[in-house]
C-alpha cells in the first residue's frame, strides 16, 4: 500500500493548481455574480489536456488514470466549481461513456474534439418527472427503421447551451420499462432540437444549465450507443464514474474553503491574538482537516478501483456521499470562521458554500448514494 503520489501525479497537481490560481481566480467573483460561462478558461483547460484526461491518446486524449483526474478536479474546484463541473461532465460522462461503449466510428467522430476542448458535451438523463427515479423516462425515441424520432424534455442539463454533443437517454420500448431505454448521440443542429432559458441557480452560477426540448428530432440509427435497450445500463455505468468526478469536486470545494479559513484565522486577531489560537476556532480547523483527509482517501480509493478495473459502484457512491457532506460542512464553518467577512463576496467562502450544496444533489442525490451503499452492504 503506497499513499505517495507519483512524479507524474505531482506534476499534474501543480499544473492544475497553477491554472486555477492564474486563470480561474481572476474574474471568478464576477462570473459567479453575472452567471458568465468561463468560455476562455474552458478552452485553456482543453489545451492543457484537462477536458479529456482519461481518453486514449489515439483519440486525442491525455491517456491518464482516474487518480490524475481526481487530483486535477480537486485543484480546479478549490477555485471555481463552475469550471470544474464542465470538466467533470466532459470527462466522466461524455468522453468516458463514448470511449467505453461507443462504436469505433462514434469514437473517431466525436472524441478528438471533446478531448481537446474544441467542443464539449452534455449528458441528458434528468427530466421534470425523472430525477432520482431515472427509470421513469418520458422522452421517447420511436424506432422508425433507419432512424429514431425523439420527443420530450430534459431538465438541469450542464453545458445545456454551450455543448455540441449531447448523450440523450430516451424510452423506445415502454413495455420493457428500463430495459427498453436507449442512449442516443444528438447534436444541437438537428431540426427540432431547442434549448430553453438558462436556469437561475444558487450556486455554480457560471455553469451553463438549461432545459432541452425535442420535437420530432430525427436521430440516425448509427447514433445509438450499444445494443437496443442498453441505454439505462449505459446511464448507470456512466454515472458511477461521474460520481467520482463530483466527489472530487466536493473535495476541492471543501479544501478550498479550508485553506481560506486557515489563512484568515492566522491573520485575523481577536482578544489580543490570532483567532487560530482560540480553541473554538482551532477545533473547527482540526475537524475540517480530518474530514477533508478522509474524503480525499475515499475519492482516491474509488479512482484506484476504477484504474484497477474493479467494481467502483459502491466506492464511488461512498466518496460522493461523504465528500459532498464534507464540502457542505466545511464551507459553512469557513464562513463562520470569517465572521461578518464570510458573508462578503470578496472573501470567496460564501460562494464556495453556495457551490457546495449542489454536490449533494446532482449525479445522484445523497439519498440515492445511501440506497446504492445499503443494498451492497445488505447483499454482502
Amino acid at each position: 500500500m503506497d499513499f505517495n503520489l507519483t512524479e507524474e501525479h505531482l506534476m499534474i497537481q501543480q499544473a492544475a493548481r497553477d491554472f486555477a490560481q492564474n486563470e480561474l481566480l481572476p474574474g471568478v467573483i464576477e462570473r459567479d455574480e453575472k452567471q458568465i460561462f468561463p468560455t476562455e478558461q474552458v478552452k485553456k483547460m482543453g489545451e492543457l489536456g484537462f477536458m479529456g484526461m482519461m481518453v486514449d491518446p489515439k483519440y486525442g486524449g491525455s491517456g491518464l488514470d482516474a487518480i490524475s483526474y481526481v487530483i486535477a478536479m480537486e485543484e480546479i474546484s478549490k477555485i471555481d466549481a463552475s469550471a470544474s463541473v464542465v470538466m467533470s461532465v466532459n470527462n466522466s460522462l461524455v468522453c468516458w461513456g463514448l470511449q467505453e461503449y461507443g462504436t469505433e466510428e462514434q469514437k473517431q467522430k466525436y472524441l478528438p474534439g471533446l478531448a481537446s476542448g474544441e467542443i464539449h458535451g452534455a449528458f441528458c438523463l434528468s427530466e421534470p418527472e425523472a430525477g432520482s427515479d431515472a427509470t421513469s423516462q418520458k422522452t421517447t425515441a420511436v424506432d422508425m427503421g433507419d432512424h429514431y424520432l425523439v420527443n420530450g424534455t430534459k431538465n438541469w442539463i450542464t453545458n445545456g447551451n454551450t455543448a455540441s454533443v449531447y448523450l440523450v437517454i430516451a424510452q423506445t420500448h415502454p413495455e420493457l420499462k428500463h430495459k427498453g431505454i436507449n442512449a442516443l448521440i444528438m447534436t444541437k443542429d438537428m431540426p427540432g432540437f431547442a434549448v430553453g432559458p438558462k436556469e437561475q441557480k444558487m450556486g455554480i452560477r457560471g455553469s451553463d444549465t438549461h432545459s432541452l426540448m425535442f420535437t420530432d428530432v430525427k436521430v440516425p440509427k448509427e447514433n445509438r450507443i450499444g445494443e437496443d435497450g442498453f441505454g439505462f445500463k449505459f446511464a448507470m455505468k456512466t454515472l458511477a464514474g461521474g460520481r467520482i468526478g463530483i466527489a472530487s469536486q466536493a473535495l476541492g470545494i471543501a479544501s478550498g474553503a479550508y485553506e481560506l479559513a486557515l489563512k484568515y484565522s492566522k491573520e485575523r486577531k481577536a482578544f489580543g491574538t490570532e483567532i487560530c489560537n482560540h480553541q473554538a476556532i482551532a477545533f473547527k480547523l482540526a475537524d475540517m482537516a480530518v474530514n477533508i483527509e478522509a474524503a480525499r482517501h475515499l475519492c482516491m480509493k474509488a479512482a484506484w478501483d476504477k484504474d484497477q478495473h474493479k467494481n467502483y459502484d459502491v466506492s464511488g457512491a461512498m466518496a460522493k456521499l461523504f465528500a459532498s457532506q464534507v464540502a457542505m460542512d466545511t464551507s459553512v464553518e469557513a464562513v463562520q470562521i470569517h465572521g461578518g467577512n464570510g458573508y462578503v463576496k470578496e472573501y470567496h467562502v460564501e460562494r464556495l458554500m453556495r457551490d457546495a450544496k449542489i454536490t449533494q444533489i446532482y449525479e445522484g442525490t445523497s439519498e440515492i448514494q445511501k440506497i446504492v451503499i445499503s443494498r451492497a452492504v445488505i447483499a454482502g
